[in-house]
């Protein structure tokens, strides 16, 4: 085995040290705190916690028949030995460029390390390459989740098995791009969340749907304190509601295209971006419904007698947001019910800040 080069990257943590090449991944552990069995071919076999180190370093779980993980008993050489306990030298047969992002940690410990690449890492999940399972990634994005956080919060975690208690509903769209757990940092059991496409909340004399649904839970069960409709850049349900012909009615459409007829509800907001905006090209058209969408989603939320109860009562109160992915920003403000006016059909708002 040759001399680690210098350029590697080396960590100590606890017993284990890891060695990290371009092409290779190397490890080095203590046989005084694992003990490991060596065999006559040279390979060993690992009990569980080692494995899950390994694993941990690895994107996907290791297999000892073939993962290529060998062992060199003999490394005293290189490393040294520290009263006649050889140590064991693991080789993992992998690339770190495809996994650029390595994680060490011990399973008998809640600390964690990390340890940071110079190259970008894409924590999407890669088109899947030929007889590869693309839910081995998420496999591991899992027990990464379970690791991390699950473990570590142990406690809330099982609170929240018995009952939850959100402060917040969130209605965003169904857009892969938006994400309101990521974009907006709610953690389990803090947003009750429902999405939908272009981000849409039917009126209440409308017919049953999931949204209507989902409202009725959150504020007659769980009795949240807020309600936060996110609208976004470049929303696909905005442009086919924007293209759609003025004079067209649900009657008009046929009732095989669910698209249409859904985002059909957000007409008002397209007929008040076509007025505010008809000087401006298309695309601002579209941007400027998008937001006006979310104040129509807004008023129709009104319109549920028992939203609009609480929100008088003021133990419920209703939020707009707009986020911009070109740009990563957040634009909020909060539905003024006091300065509400039913003949007017301009929301009135407060508390509107932008953060970028």
């Amino acid at each position: 085995m040759p001399t680690i080069p210098e350029c590697w990257s080396t960590v100590k943590y606890m017993e284990i040290s890891v060695f990290v090449g371009e092409d290779e991944i190397y490890m080095l552990l203590d046989p005084t705190a694992i003990s490991p069995l060596y065999t006559s071919t040279g390979f060993t076999q690992l009990h569980f916690s080692t494995m899950a180190i390994v694993s941990s370093i690895m994107s996907t779980s290791v297999d000892l028949s073939s993962s290529g993980v060998c062992v060199f008993p003999n490394t005293s050489k290189i490393f040294g030995n520290n009263a006649n306990q050889l140590p064991t030298y693991l080789r993992l047969s992998t690339s770190s460029r495809r996994h650029a992002k390595l994680r060490l940690a011990a399973s008998i410990s809640k600390v964690s390390l990390k340890l940071p690449r110079e190259e970008k890492h894409q924590d999407h999940v890669a088109s899947p390459e030929k007889g590869h399972d693309v839910f081995e990634e998420i496999k591991h994005r899992f027990m990464t989740f379970k690791k991390d956080k699950y473990m570590d919060n142990l406690e809330r975690f099982q609170s929240l098995a018995k009952s939850q208690s959100p402060k917040f509903m969130v209605i965003a769209c169904a857009d892969s791009r938006v994400c309101p757990s990521e974009i907006l940092g709610f953690q389990p059991g803090e947003a009750f969340t429902v999405r939908n496409i272009a981000n849409i909340v039917p009126t209440y004399e409308s017919g049953p749907s999931e949204t209507k649904a989902a409202l009725e839970f959150a504020v007659n069960s769980l009795q949240v304190e807020n309600i936060l409709v996110v609208g976004h850049s470049r929303c696909g349900g905005i442009r086919a509601l924007m293209t759609m012909d003025d004079d067209e009615t649900e009657e008009d459409i046929d009732s095989r295209s669910f698209i249409k007829n859904w985002v059909l509800i957000g007409k008002p907001a397209k007929s008040i971006s076509k007025s505010a905006a008809s000087e401006l090209s298309f695309d601002q058209q579209c941007q400027h419904c998008e937001k006006e969408s979310v104040n129509c989603s807004l008023r129709n939320l009104l319109s549920y007698p028992w939203i609009e109860e609480r929100v008088k009562k003021g133990i419920l109160t209703i939020h707009g947001g707009y986020y911009d992915f070109t740009e990563c920003t957040f634009e909020k403000w909060t539905v003024d019910y006091k300065e509400r006016s039913c003949g007017e059909r301009k929301l009135a708002v407060k508390d509107r800040s932008i953060w970028n």
